[in-house]
């Protein structure tokens, strides 16, 4: 106890003291976007010196980077396993979009100008968030489907795999809102499937 009767704020380490920061740099960009993305508020935010910081991380543009990676998997879930090709789609768009429509002004509007100073697309960014898991998903819902025969592997080209969820990012990237259901649908049932299904 401290002289008004309080106990001592814990120190965070290691682990713990990373997801904070990385927490209230999300946070931060989330608040205040790019241009509000500064070490100083960060550290304010996650009640840290900068120096702290800056031992894990050498510029604001790794921190950024680590940040996006950290934000970009929250609230990422299980592949969906509904028995169906139709329901297991349907299943990821509408996660994706509950999840997804709250940083869609973000990623559209304030990460405009970080595009513009690092070179980076926004396909560059989730490389970067995803890494190896990026697609696999996808690979999981699709080798399910395959099984079932729902889906014809000589049919499925890499851009077949992914039109589903690109026209999802580009309708929610563009309107920086949440789709509504029926265009999820839409997307599954008048697009995906006809391009997957056996002849």
């Amino acid at each position: 106890m401290d002289l008004h009767g309080e106990a001592p704020a814990r120190r965070r380490r290691g682990e713990e003291l990373e997801q904070a920061i990385l927490q209230a740099g999300w946070d931060q960009l989330l608040d205040g976007g790019y241009p509000g993305f500064t070490i100083d508020a960060v550290a304010e935010r996650a009640q840290t010196s900068r120096s702290v910081i800056y031992r894990r991380w050498s510029d604001r543009q790794e921190l950024l980077d680590a940040t996006l990676a950290y934000g970009l998997n929250l609230g990422r879930v299980k592949t969906p396993d509904t028995g169906s090709l139709r329901g297991d789609m349907l299943a990821m768009l509408r996660t994706s979009n509950a999840a997804r429509s709250a940083i869609a002004p973000l990623m559209s509007v304030f990460m405009g100008a970080y595009y513009a100073d690092s070179g980076r697309t926004f396909a560059d960014v989730r490389r970067r968030a995803f890494g190896e898991r990026s697609g696999r998903t996808m690979d999981e819902i699709l080798e399910r489907a395959i099984a079932r025969g729902e889906a014809d592997p000589s049919r499925l080209t890499p851009r077949v795999r992914a039109v589903a969820a690109d026209l999802f990012r580009h309708d929610l990237l563009m309107t920086a809102a949440p789709l509504a259901d029926d265009e999820l649908v839409t997307i599954v049932d008048e697009i995906f499937l006809p391009l997957v299904r056996p002849a």
